[in-house]
């Protein structure tokens, strides 16, 4: 099969990567709750993740990388763990619902409120966002990067922007590992990543990084193996965010990951920036085919078919082609009102560094032999 759905999980992984959860697995022991010798060095290599993450995201140092399982635990770590009740919250219509129903769970639970900034010439812009903010509003919550269209927001300019006392947390479950991302220099507070998708990881690995500003409150609850005595969880991070055992191998293959990046992301946006570029002059050739996305370096390209609904556009390439993409509204429904394309959706095809003209001229090819019943069913 061609696989073109790496941003929803990335398929491609670094052989440092498949041999650092190989190695992983022939270890059985716990980091951080044991004293004997290889619980202490599965400790140390679990340390240098969080001190590589909070280099390559020029964050607030190793204590303040708190590691979850997921991009969406992490986001709801930062906005169930800071938000309370009276706060207002300026996200995006570009926004994934594991932004967009924390928000709307705190509108139930805590009366949180939030507004969406809407696409204005077909873009995010930083003034529309800003325009949003009032006297309550807490935190802005923007994506760094569409898992729709691959559009990447100016950070930094948003953060220009907007007061300085409201917080800045960016998901950067698509942008992480494609697009700079430097929480010091574009005064991002809490940074949340899926390790999965451009940063390499196996899956059930992610992160949230924040700054001094903020002290999330924990969600779980249990042992950290640190002050056990107490029945109230630790004052301290990372140890107050992390109950229960850490998935060592998750977190190993992070790290290499994440040192995979650090060695190649220039080379990894441009080339895909290219490939994509590619692809959307290519697909302008095709008369039924319509748009959705721009050049970009996070390897995505949407578009939609005039006759065909995603879904099934996305079935018969599977079926017929052997080409896997993604159908549908990709759990951000906002996105695809903005775009005109709900409740329908939008066919993804993401691709990851490596790959280029062959894999982009199967998928056209494909899009130009569909079999003619197809092409004319309503």
């Amino acid at each position: 099969m061609l696989y073109l759905d790496h941003a929803a999980t990335g398929g491609n992984k670094p052989a440092a990567v498949r041999n650092a959860v190989m190695s992983s697995l022939q270890v059985c022991a716990n980091a951080g709750r044991s004293g004997h010798r290889l619980s202490v060095a599965l400790s140390e290599r679990v340390l240098e993740c969080r001190r590589l993450l909070s280099e390559l995201f020029g964050g607030y140092g190793f204590e303040r990388v708190v590691f979850t399982k997921n991009c969406t635990e992490a986001l709801n770590l930062a906005l169930l763990g800071t938000l309370e009740a009276g706060d207002h919250v300026v996200t995006t219509c570009l926004e994934h619902n594991s932004v967009l129903r924390p928000l709307a769970h705190l509108r139930r639970t805590r009366r949180v409120e939030y507004s969406a900034a809407p696409l204005v010439g077909g873009k995010l812009r930083a003034e529309t966002i800003a325009s949003l903010v009032k006297k309550n509003t807490r935190a802005v919550v923007v994506t760094a990067a569409s898992n729709v269209t691959g559009e990447t927001p100016d950070l930094k300019e948003i953060r220009r922007l907007i007061p300085s006392r409201v917080l800045l947390i960016a998901d950067g479950a698509q942008g992480a590992g494609h697009i700079p991302l430097n929480m010091a220099e574009q005064g991002i507070d809490m940074l949340a990543l899926a390790g999965h998708k451009g940063l390499y990881a196996m899956q059930g690995i992610g992160a949230l990084l924040f700054s001094e500003r903020v002290r999330p409150a924990p969600l779980l609850f249990g042992g950290t193996g640190s002050e056990s005595a107490r029945m109230e969880m630790p004052d301290f991070y990372p140890d107050r965010l992390e109950s229960g055992t850490l998935s060592y191998p998750a977190i190993a293959s992070l790290f290499e990951g994440a040192l995979y990046v650090r060695e190649h992301r220039e080379a990894i946006a441009e080339s895909l920036f290219a490939l994509t570029a590619a692809v959307h002059a290519a697909l302008l050739s095709l008369p039924e085919i319509e748009t959705f996305f721009s050049p970009n370096p996070c390897g995505i390209c949407a578009f939609a078919h005039r006759r065909i609904p995603s879904e099934a556009l996305a079935d018969l390439l599977s079926e017929r082609f052997d080409i896997a993409v993604r159908g549908g509204l990709h759990c951000a429904p906002l996105a695809h009102k903005a775009l005109g394309s709900f409740p329908n959706g939008l066919v993804r095809a993401s691709f990851a560094f490596g790959q280029g003209m062959k894999e982009a001229d199967a998928l056209l090819h494909a899009l130009r032999d569909l079999p003619e019943e197809a092409a004319t069913s309503p």
